[in-house]
């Protein structure tokens, strides 16, 4: 099993920044981390579930929304097990929890590089952003 845990969300006025943390645990991503693609997804009130960012496994690609490239950064720090978002010049349609997702099989990456979460194997709880205008 891997457990997902994201910190890090909160309130801030536009062209503020933030940035997500997500700990990862858990037998099986501690055994083959290196295996495991990881990914930010995000979700507004009404809204379908959206991918945001990935960074793949092994040399760690990264992927972006084109709605975010320029302003976030997906990083991951594989001694510490934790994944991470930077957010920066941000904007009120960024407003959404924000969900860490993570999965090691073929497909479920290439779904994740795809910013396409429904096969994705894991998932955090999410934390809430808020950008006011």
């Amino acid at each position: 099993q891997v457990q997902l845990v994201e910190s890090g969300g909160g309130s801030v006025e536009a062209g503020g920044s933030l940035q997500l943390s997500c700990a990862a645990s858990g037998y099986d991503f501690v055994a083959y981390q290196s295996s495991y693609c990881m990914a930010w997804f995000r979700q507004a009130p009404g809204k379908e579930r959206e991918g945001v960012a990935t960074i793949s496994a092994g040399i760690g690609k990264t992927y972006y929304a084109d709605s975010v490239k320029g302003r976030f950064t997906i990083s991951r720090d594989r001694t510490k097990k934790m994944l991470y978002l930077q957010m920066s010049s941000l904007k009120p349609e960024d407003t959404a929890m924000y969900y860490c997702a993570a999965d090691r099989s073929a497909f479920g990456c290439q779904q994740a590089t795809a910013l396409n979460g429904n096969s994705v194997a894991y998932w955090g709880q999410g934390t809430q952003v808020s950008v006011s205008s």
